[in-house]
């Protein structure tokens, strides 16, 4: 006989809140995902430059297929800036500093103007106008 595991979904919610929460991933797996993607980003990287010499050596170039891969490496790109980020923000938190963070729970970026989580946008802070106005100058 087997026994059925008792808790089920009990576990997943969490009572009192409203919504769910963000929750940063341990820094260890986010190494790790950084790790991977920067050696997908360099294969990816090297694979383009075979794939345009081979396009330049048989003269069949075509461009929608450079398009492709670039916005597929850029893609990677903006992932493993994100995670540096949440690596910049996480070391932040545990040093007793403190960041911007959404209504959602969210770390939010420096400079963003929405939310990363949840689209919200960020409220509207002084330190953005005061920026504009001195450009404009």
């Amino acid at each position: 006989m087997s026994t059925a595991r008792t808790g089920g979904t009990r576990d997943l919610e969490t009572p009192g809140l409203p919504g769910p929460e963000y929750v940063v991933p341990p820094v260890r797996e986010l190494k790790r995902e950084r790790k991977a993607l920067l050696l997908v980003r360099e294969e990816r990287l090297r694979d383009l430059g075979g794939l345009a010499l081979e396009m330049y050596k048989r003269d069949r170039f075509s461009a929608g297929l450079v398009v492709e891969r670039c916005a597929e490496l850029v893609a990677i790109e903006v992932r493993v800036q994100e995670i540096d980020a949440l690596l910049d923000g996480t070391a932040k938190l545990r040093r007793g500093g403190g960041g911007a963070v959404c209504i959602c729970g969210a770390p939010l970026l420096l400079g963003a103007h929405f939310c990363a989580t949840c689209g919200r946008p960020v409220g509207g802070s002084p330190s953005l106008a005061a920026a504009t106005s001195d450009e404009g100058e």
